[in-house]
């Protein structure tokens, strides 16, 4: 092990795995070490409050420091809610619209023209835009 270093990090939470990526990638020599004997600190995993977004800057930096070899990313399966007792899964299709026990018959044609919409979207082909500007008009109003 080298014995001169021009900064040491302690601690492997993502605050210091992204400092120590970016000190490195400027051309440091970096001594990155943790007390524990496990990786990841206070953030071994991620919960929702901390959800990154997929083009979100956070993500741009992992990105750049190369530390994303050392990190699982995994797609959200779904969103679920708890009523009357039991637990369901929030529609994310027109299909699972249609099936869903959380909403009535009108609620449901409109979830699943919703999902046909989004589905059918194209973002250079205005035809598809059904004459919203998606840029000017509010959720309630593209969801009515």
């Amino acid at each position: 092990m080298d014995e001169e270093y021009d900064v040491i990090v302690l601690g492997t939470g993502l605050k210091e795995c992204i400092l120590s990526g970016l000190l490195s990638v400027d051309g440091l020599k970096v001594l990155h070490m943790d007390r524990n004997d496990y990786y990841g600190g206070e953030s071994t995993s991620l919960n929702l409050t901390q959800f990154m977004m997929a083009n979100g800057s956070l993500v741009r930096i992992l990105i750049h420091t190369d530390v994303t070899k050392y990190l699982n990313f995994k797609a959200v399966d779904g969103s679920f809610v708890y009523n009357k007792g039991k637990i369901y899964k929030v529609p994310a299709t027109d299909v699972e619209a249609l099936k869903s026990p959380l909403m009535g018959l009108f609620e449901k044609r409109r979830a699943r023209k919703f999902f046909i919409y989004v589905q059918d979207y194209e973002d250079n082909d205005p035809k598809s835009h059904e004459g919203l500007d998606l840029n000017k008009v509010t959720a309630r109003e593209l969801i009515s």
